[in-house]
């Protein structure tokens, strides 16, 4: 079993090694990554081909205003056998013919106005397809990270059952340990292995993916994922009307039903008269059987009518009739899938901003019982199942953390690219910024507030008061829940207080107040060192821990920390208790509850060992 366990390793490091060689020197970001599929993409390039193609489908009807003027020549041999005789000759002659259009019911206009507005369609077309592809090279970017990351976690998780096993192999060979312990943990072992099998494969296919959008495989070393917190209007509201007025696919499908409008009014152009100029003047010998020079000079106006043409004509506008409808429902369809996107980004975007919060403390929680458990079952007191259900609990509290950074990061991008300002949010250039297609435009751009409003779906907010009310009416009784102290409180803050002297209180109370308002101002000021330096290194695990910390505040901008109705207890001469109220701040998060702290006298230092939180009311900015 151990040399399969080996070569299944060594399997899995190679293909690790595999997917992350380094494709590229430097770091690469996200915003050079997309650049490069905006220049590179094959979808996006069809989108600009087929745009620059309207250029000159426009220039091309443009050309009816103007004249016609052709050149003709010709030479030949004419015979001619009739009652009056038979004659031959050779026959030469030049000519020069011009035709100008004077009037064509308005053909011409309304056809240099179709392809005027196609070639609006097809600029926001280009500009739709460059949202969407660049949504997805942030999509694909943002998971490359993420399963980077699971990699490792994943890798972790299989170096702690690893650890364990060969604890217990060693104990079952000594005939101190149940055979049952070895067959449990050898399960959840295999299972630590195929978990990390699945993840090295989701990180090849999302790889794949990134190389189908860019061109080029992702470097080994990618910059972390900034916020994009910047340019979200505070409301679904304010973010509707954003996209109803910029999103490049609403506005090619408004820009569609003028252009199909124009090709209905062209058609009725059948029912108009239709009158040129033309002009011609002849050189030759011998035309029309007349021997010598001859000259002629014509101009003429010219009318014609289409009296009846079979009810052809009338076909033709009402196929174009129905293409107008067809075009205003495509419209609305737009309008509403637009609106149903950004509704539920912008949802994610808050509810994944409250939802990160509970889960960062649910991985320090059970990373904080996971510690103790391990130590419980060194000397014990806890049983290996107990041991392996929180080693799994914490690998799945980790696992989730981390999708949910990555899936709040997407809300946010989803959010940008719904309302069609991906690009911007980003710091993208575009290969045409439409100047020049877009002069003139017309502004109005009403998408049928009847048939698709600015509203969005009541977002539901659980009652937690009630609910906690119905969780004591449960247990009998209305009194509140003293919440336990959980095992690491135990061992570092005693239960019983002790008689501690007056002036022993007064100064630690001074010592831990300052050392309070010193823990306040290094998080207010967004020094993680300073910050770390209150804790003691009994307090959870440090690495991790401190890691998520330095992740929040990168992704603050600004910080406002205040406390108050602060109330300080001593345990005994090295213990002592903070309770205060905080009310918290940021760019994007804000929440206001209370906060216990517990301290212990370390070498003349007070630091913290636990901290408990109650009553979070979190609200997203």
């Amino acid at each position: 079993m151990s040399l399969n366990l080996k070569t299944i390793s060594l399997a899995i490091s190679l293909l690790s090694l595999t997917v992350w060689a380094p494709v590229q020197a430097q770091t690469q970001t996200l915003k050079d990554s997309a650049q490069k599929a905006l220049m590179t993409n094959p979808e996006i390039q069809a989108k600009w081909h087929s745009f620059q193609a309207t250029k000159s489908g426009k220039d091309a009807a443009f050309g009816a205003y103007l004249p016609n003027l052709t050149l003709s020549a010709d030479a030949g041999r004419d015979s001619r056998d009739n009652r009056i005789g038979k004659s031959e000759l050779n026959r030469t002659s030049t000519a020069l013919s011009l035709n100008q259009m004077i009037y064509d019911g308005f053909l011409t206009s309304n056809q240099v106005k179709q392809l005027d507005y196609l070639k609006r369609v097809r600029f926001f077309e280009l500009q739709d397809a460059s949202e969407n592809i660049t949504l997805e090279v942030v999509r694909a970017y943002a998971d490359v990270i993420r399963f980077r990351k699971l990699v490792r976690l994943s890798e972790d998780n299989y170096v702690r059952h690893k650890a364990v096993f060969e604890q217990i192999q060693a104990k079952s060979k000594a005939g101190v340990s149940r055979r049952v312990d070895l067959e449990q943990i050898s399960g959840r072992l295999a299972l630590a292995e195929a978990n990390l099998v699945t993840e090295t494969s989701n990180l090849h296919d999302v790889s794949a993916r990134f190389q189908r959008l860019v061109g080029t495989m992702p470097a080994a070393d990618l910059e972390n994922l900034n916020s994009l917190t910047t340019g979200v209007p505070t409301t679904i509201v304010g973010a509707l009307n954003t996209a109803f007025t910029s999103h490049p696919g609403l506005m090619a499908s408004i820009e569609n039903i003028a252009s199909v409008n124009s090709s209905l009014q062209s058609r009725r152009s059948a029912y108009q008269p239709r009158l040129d100029f033309k002009a011609r003047a002849e050189r030759g010998n011998n035309i029309d059987f007349v021997s010598g020079r001859t000259n002629n000079n014509s101009a003429e106006f010219v009318m014609s009518w289409n009296l009846f043409n079979g009810g052809s004509d009338k076909a033709r506008i009402q196929e174009a009739a129905d293409q107008l409808n067809l075009a205003k429902d495509l419209r609305d369809k737009t309008c509403r899938d637009i609106r149903q996107t950004l509704a539920i980004a912008y949802n994610d975007t808050r509810k994944l901003t409250d939802q990160l919060n509970y889960l960062d403390q649910h991985q320090l929680s059970i990373e904080k019982a996971r510690d103790a458990y391990r130590q419980q079952f060194d000397i014990g007191q806890r049983s290996l199942l107990d041991l392996l259900d929180t080693e799994n609990e914490l690998f799945q509290a980790k696992r989730t953390f981390s999708n949910a950074e990555v899936d709040l990061f997407l809300a946010y991008a989803r959010t940008h690219a719904g309302m069609g300002k991906l690009h911007s949010a980003l710091g993208l250039t575009r290969r045409d910024d439409g100047s020049d297609t877009l002069k003139n435009l017309d502004t109005n751009t009403n998408v049928g507030a009847a048939n698709c409003p600015i509203e969005a779906p009541e977002v539901y907010v659980a009652n937690k008061a009630q609910l906690d009310k119905r969780a004591l009416e449960s247990l009998g009784s209305l009194e509140p829940i003293k919440a336990p102290v959980n095992t690491v409180a135990e061992a570092a803050v005693p239960a019983a207080k002790m008689e501690v002297p007056q002036d022993t209180v007064a100064a630690a109370r001074s010592s831990v107040l300052n050392a309070l308002k010193g823990w306040r101002e290094a998080w207010v000021n967004m020094n993680p060192d300073a910050y770390f330096s209150f804790y003691s290194t009994k307090y959870t695990s440090r690495e991790s821990w401190k890691a998520a910390r330095r992740a929040r505040l990168l992704n603050a901008q600004k910080i406002s920390l205040d406390l108050s109705d602060i109330k300080f207890t001593m345990q005994d001469n090295k213990h002592a208790t903070t309770i205060f109220q905080q009310d918290y701040r940021s760019s994007n998060y804000q929440d206001t509850l209370q906060k216990t702290l517990y301290w212990e006298e370390v070498n003349g230092k007070w630091q913290i060992v636990n901290e408990v939180v109650s009553g979070p009311q979190a609200k997203q900015w």
